[in-house]
């Protein structure tokens, strides 16, 4: 099982938003980042943060894969 951020580097691309630019605006540290961009789990804080500011649901950048 493995958990995929596939769907939040596509909406960014669809809001035409940096990773810099949604980092700073959920107020997250650039090592979660990181972390996402390696397909690492990261806190539901977090999640809740990122979804938040982009004003999306986990399901829309999140993907859990078998």
């Amino acid at each position: 099982m493995s958990i995929s951020y596939n769907r939040l580097w596509k909406l960014l691309i669809d809001k035409n938003m940096s990773v810099a630019e949604m980092r700073r605006a959920a107020e997250i540290a650039p090592n979660t980042v990181t972390r996402m961009k390696k397909d690492q789990e990261v806190t539901m804080t977090v999640l809740e943060k990122i979804c938040e500011a982009l004003d999306v649901d986990f399901g829309d950048i999140v993907e859990y894969k078998k």
